[in-house]
């Protein structure tokens, strides 16, 4: 990179001078870290016949990265946040102390609004703070590929050989990924020739991404890439749990056992035949919106995370857990409107693509917003909270009907309380660990 960034350092300004100081003493100090950071500190600029805020906001607009440490008092900087935040800046939060209530309220306000639209870090002392400045910018560095480092996803599976995949699940993706985008091979394609084509090879080891596609058991070798479904009676989490399947497999596997699981707890209309041979079915939840959120999920969780994905149904909601943060140029609200694509994990993303289970054009959550409207209910929440990216579907008070549809199990028109709860017959997804071998199942629900 020929071209220095520029680091905004801002804080209350008679509060974190020593903290201000270090942060740039250490960037200019670290051999690597000076290579592609120069740091901007307002106390630092010679006296000019300038107004303050016009100065810092200028610094703003030109600067690279802004970040922000916060102490007790009112904030100067939420100004500098704001225009950071129009202006698409990666920003970098930390915060000073475990407890926000002897903050002034304008403090807290800024905090809370912060951590509304990106993780912020907190610390105790200079080296904690000095440590998470180190981590964040050289996880920028090489997020925008400055230090040229390879993504997660594109990195050998350390143990795994080919051995290791199954050419069956290869196979039945091959020919799906055919019918549905016209992809050139065919499923007599050799392993080796199909993988080197979709990237999934790093010097001739299958990649975590090859795993995790079409592992014969990716768990082997990334346990927490399993996916764990519960459904609770209420609105809490509670023990016991009504019904709680951790599921392993592929990740299209994961997919199609999570959308299953959901599908079978939440109500179901089924038609009469009278407008037709057909009899019309529907889900309080569009099926397409649910399967939205889960591929979402999958497709970008971090798996470099002990955690795994967590796929919760209450009463009055479903809620998708994930591990992972939102690339820095995305904020919540922007998922609300139209964005680029930006996958986390780009190899596994291809072959989703080409399954079509993803379109790759950064509408699905624009998707998900126009089906829950289509179909009577809130439009879903996002959030991010302690490393988690969540997505909130809101199941309806009562089963609107299709005209001459009624719902399993009842007469048609009843309504089935306040919210919907768990349906009345057995399931049969029950407490356990399920791992679907099969591949002729997965690539064929969506």
């Amino acid at each position: 990179m020929s071209t220095q960034q520029t680091l905004f350092i801002s804080s209350v300004q008679k509060e974190l001078a020593q903290e201000r100081r270090a942060v740039k003493n250490f960037v200019q100090a670290d051999p690597s870290l000076s290579r592609f950071f120069n740091v901007f500190l307002f106390e630092d600029l010679p006296a000019a016949d300038l107004r303050a805020d016009a100065v810092y906001l200028s610094e703003v607009d030109r600067c690279t990265i802004y970040g922000f440490e916060d102490a007790q008092g009112v904030s100067p900087t939420e100004h500098e946040f704001d225009r950071a935040t129009a202006l698409g800046k990666p920003r970098l939060i930390y915060v000073h102390g475990a407890d926000d209530t002897a903050r002034n309220p304008k403090m807290r306000a800024l905090v809370r609004k912060a951590g509304d639209q990106l993780i912020r870090r907190r610390f105790g002392d200079m080296r904690e703070l000095l440590a998470a400045v180190n981590a964040s910018l050289v996880e920028h560095l090489a997020r925008t590929g400055a230090l040229r480092t390879s993504p997660f996803d594109a990195a050998a599976c350390a143990g795994a050989t080919l051995s290791d995949l199954s050419p069956e699940k290869l196979a039945l993706f091959l020919g799906r990924a055919q019918s549905q985008r016209g992809f050139a091979l065919d499923l007599a394609t050799p392993m080796t020739s199909a993988l080197t084509q979709l990237s999934l090879l790093d010097t001739g080891q299958p990649s975590h991404a090859a795993v995790l596609l079409f592992g014969q058991a990716p768990q082997r070798f990334l346990p927490s890439s399993e996916l764990k479904c519960m459904h609770f009676h209420g609105t809490q989490v509670s023990k016991p749990i009504p019904s709680y399947q951790i599921y392993k497999g592929t990740v299209f596997e994961l997919v199609d056992q999570a959308l299953d699981f959901c599908l079978s707890k939440i109500a179901l209309t089924v038609g009469t035949r009278s407008a037709g041979p057909q009899a019309p079915v529907g889900y309080e939840l569009p099926r397409e919106a649910v399967a939205e959120a889960i591929v979402n999920a999958v497709a970008h969780r971090d798996y470099t995370s002990n955690a795994s994905v967590q796929v919760m149904l209450f009463a009055d909601r479903l809620e998708i857990w994930n591990p992972g943060e939102l690339p820095p140029q995305l904020t919540v609200d922007n998922l609300r409107r139209p964005q680029a694509s930006i996958p986390r994990n780009p190899r596994i993303a291809e072959p989703l693509f080409l399954a079509r289970y993803i379109e790759k054009a950064g509408t699905g959550t624009l998707d998900m917003i126009h089906l829950c409207a289509q179909a009577g209910l809130p439009p879903p929440d996002f959030r991010q909270d302690g490393g988690q990216f969540i997505q909130t579907l809101w199941r309806p008070t009562v089963i609107d009907l299709v005209p001459g549809t009624e719902p399993q199990g009842t007469q048609s028109g009843t309504k089935l309380g306040t919210k919907l709860g768990t349906k009345s017959a057995p399931s049969r997804h029950q407490v356990g660990t399920k791992s679907k071998s099969s591949p002729k199942r997965a690539l064929a629900r969506l």
